[in-house]
């Protein structure tokens, strides 16, 4: 076969997948379409302003429709009201009173990923650094730091087909405060520096001071780190995605423990007695937990029927007595602004 009827053959190959490539993306967008405008549409309340003057609940709408994806409000005194919604939509959301962060998917061809921080409008005010697959978001009380943790595939350290960490905190007015993996990261008074550490699910206490997951060898520990010093110090094992109670005293947190792979429980832990409550949430929580107040931790779950992709927002007391309860439905992603 001479090389031009090579290139000639290529060229029909490459185009040809080019075609099916894009008639596939366009199928599903089609489908997508169908899908959204069959959808019932969701009661909708009125201008987020009103909205934000008051304690409301901040998170995304996954009801099936024109609005999935969107960032939605609701007022704490009628969470399961009707929605009003942002011009913003996101993956992740996280909120205070004057600002939210919001982790996006462009998705095509190529999907890519986008942090931002958005206005009192829901407007976007900056980008944010952004590496990888988007997994958590945090914003300080006083919204003066931001914290992204995304999955990134392909660091030399992570094992074949397996994802690892990358969680960076920021100022939020531009200044890169840097990735907390890079931290000195101190068990048990000893200095860890394996290649496979990584830390996530940054819950902050303070301009300074937070808490986070940090993992190695396949342990994990809730670590207690301070930005100035660039060191995480472990506190106590086998907790993920920490977060901070209002009063500041204790954290809610994901739980391993005996259970199989990709299985956890919910538990809160005292700072002052060092007491561990596992609460009465026995479903498997994949979510890094919000406080609705000092009392109640909430949190996002997949609905359980077959064949969707929407979720709930749940609520549990946080003392181990009660039972699980809807909070918000068609909802994921929560943030409480009181």
């Amino acid at each position: 076969m001479s090389m031009r009827l090579r290139i000639v053959l290529l060229t029909v190959v490459l185009l040809a997948a080019a075609l099916g490539a894009g008639g596939y993306v366009w199928n599903v967008r089609q489908s997508q379409a169908e899908t959204l405008a069959e959808a019932p549409a969701v009661p909708q309340g009125g201008d987020p302003a009103a909205v934000r003057t008051q304690p409301h609940l901040v998170f995304r709408n996954t009801a099936l429709g024109q609005e999935y994806g969107r960032v939605a409000l609701v007022p704490l005194s009628a969470p399961d009201g009707p929605r009003t919604f942002t011009p913003a939509s996101c993956e992740r959301v996280y909120a205070t009173r004057d600002d939210a962060i919001c982790l996006s998917a462009k998705r095509g061809l190529v999907t890519t990923y986008q942090a931002r921080l958005l206005d009192a409008a829901w407007a976007p005010a900056r980008d944010l650094p952004l590496t990888g697959i988007p997994s958590r978001a945090r914003l300080s009380g006083d919204g003066t730091l931001a914290a992204t943790t995304t999955f990134v595939f392909g660091d030399s350290y992570a094992n074949p087909g397996q994802f690892s960490t990358r969680t960076v905190v920021s100022r939020t007015g531009g200044e890169v405060v840097g990735d907390i993996e890079k931290f000195k990261l101190v068990v048990d008074g000893k200095v860890i520096t394996a290649v496979d550490k990584n830390l996530w699910g940054v819950t902050f206490a303070g301009a300074d001071r937070f808490y986070a997951t940090a993992a190695s060898g396949g342990k994990t520990w809730l670590v207690e780190g301070s930005l100035s010093a660039r060191t995480v110090t472990a506190l106590r094992g086998d907790v993920e995605c920490p977060s901070l109670s209002p009063d500041g005293t204790r954290l809610a947190f994901k739980k391993h423990g005996d259970l199989p792979p990709g299985r956890w429980r919910l538990a809160v832990y005292d700072l002052r007695s060092g007491t561990e409550t596992v609460l009465a949430e026995t479903r498997s929580v994949d979510d890094q937990v919000e406080w609705l107040d000092d009392r109640t931790v909430v949190y996002g779950l997949p609905r359980e029927t077959a064949g969707t992709g929407s979720s709930d927002v749940w609520r549990v007391p946080a003392d181990g007595t009660g039972t699980p309860q809807t909070l918000v439905r068609d909802a994921w992603s929560p943030a409480v602004i009181r």
